[in-house]
């Protein structure tokens, strides 16, 4: 099997629960540490499957490796190479393909229900049985979905939390986190949760800590059957 590109838009925003995921399964993967330099490859040919974590940036900044990214997603999704996208990889996919990324009314950081919408996309993708599960947030922006796709995910806060195209999954939600991720977030990102004490999106590190040893296994639960699912469109 040819590997599964992770493309790393930030050092501490690596793939987390996805690799272990992955490695369990022995899935080969690879890194494209985008932060570090490397560049977008061209096309798609070369992987099974194409995966975009998240980062600070915003998918409208003018970066020389954000019009790339948007040009290799399309060019996945056109070849049926199936993309996966976490919070900024979702924005990416969002906007590579039709859709608007913009400032949320409400920034979120912490814990958050995410609730399982009803229609045939998301049970197909998550099954009959879950209707709603608590994921980790850390977005400042939103997307909408692209012409064609199906959403799969709302939220309080945040309507669009995931669509899905054909084999294509875009989250905004973050289900990939371990516990390693989320403590060096807190610690980096400790004075943003500070300015933004007031959304009601936005949780203080103490509540975040606190709560994340016993909401890390259900965490896992649904990323389980969300990559399970995304899995199966590898060639």
């Amino acid at each position: 099997m040819k590997p599964v590109a992770i493309f790393r838009h930030s050092p501490i925003e690596g793939p987390g629960y996805f690799a272990t995921f992955l490695e369990r399964r022995q899935v080969p993967w690879c890194l494209v540490a985008v932060d570090q330099g490397e560049s977008i490859p061209e096309e798609p040919s070369a992987f099974s499957g194409l995966v975009f974590m998240g980062g600070p940036m915003s998918v409208n900044d003018e970066l020389p490796w954000i019009p790339p990214a948007l040009s290799l997603i399309r060019s996945a999704v056109a070849a049926e190479v199936p993309v996966l996208g976490h919070c900024l990889g979702g924005q990416l996919m969002a906007k590579a393909l039709g859709g608007v990324v913009s400032r949320s009314p409400v920034k979120e950081i912490g814990w958050g229900e995410v609730r399982v919408l009803d229609n045939d996309a998301a049970r197909q993708w998550l099954g009959p049985g879950l209707s709603a599960f608590t994921s980790f947030h850390w977005h400042g922006e939103i997307f909408s979905i692209p012409e064609g796709a199906t959403r799969i995910l709302d939220g309080a806060h945040c309507p669009n939390q995931g669509f899905v195209l054909g084999n294509h999954l875009g989250l905004q939600c973050h289900v990939e986190m371990t516990e390693e991720l989320v403590r060096s977030w807190c610690e980096t990102g400790a004075r943003e949760i500070e300015r933004n004490g007031r959304s009601p999106g936005v949780q203080p590190v103490d509540t975040i800590l606190q709560e994340l040893r016993s909401r890390l296994p259900g965490l896992h639960g649904v990323a389980d059957i969300l990559y399970s699912r995304w899995l199966r469109g590898l060639a």
